[in-house]
């Protein structure tokens, strides 16, 4: 299981005094308000900083670190991937899953037929849709909903689905 999560991307700064604009990537872009600290990782090294006050501009959320006040100290962060321990990540819902878990499962169908793996996860209106990778190198697109997906074991690291009519060529 992944050991961090990544919430956010820092996209560019945000005026002179240190602020920066980030890219949520996660469901709860106010989940920054709760947390007093993130790593940012910008491909060279991994800094622990210290939140000092958490903003919203259009969908995306403007971040100032403590002991970063001007421009010239967080250009260095463009780009950079913000991450936090799982030990911080959100509460799960029952029947909710972190995505970084399941990429990788094996699928198998309610026939026990190893279809491949899960591959990415697709968010969408109104659900998410699982990229399963085939034996043979085909994508198969399969809605996360209760039909097609009977059970995830994350423990066996397997996932059994039910492949509705026309799903599949």
């Amino acid at each position: 299981m992944t050991e961090f999560f990544q919430i956010g991307i820092i996209t560019n700064t945000h005026g002179i005094k240190g602020e920066l604009k980030v890219l949520p990537t996660t469901d709860d872009p106010e989940r920054f308000e709760l947390l007093d600290w993130v790593i940012v990782d910008n491909k060279k090294e991994n800094i622990e900083l210290q939140i000092e006050k958490v903003r919203y501009f259009k969908k995306q959320v403007i971040l100032k670190f403590k002991a970063y006040d001007s421009i010239n100290h967080v250009e260095k962060f463009k780009n950079a991937i913000i991450k936090i321990p799982r030990e911080l990540a959100l509460p799960l819902e029952e029947d909710e899953y972190y995505i970084s878990d399941l990429i990788g499962l094996e699928v198998f169908t309610d026939q026990e037929e190893k279809l491949g793996h899960l591959k990415d996860v697709i968010k969408t209106g109104s659900n998410e849709v699982y990229i399963i990778q085939t034996k043979d190198d085909k994508e198969i697109l399969l809605p996360a909903i209760k039909e097609c997906i009977l059970d995830i074991n994350l423990k066996d690291k397997k996932i059994k689905v039910h492949l509705m009519k026309g799903l599949v060529d």
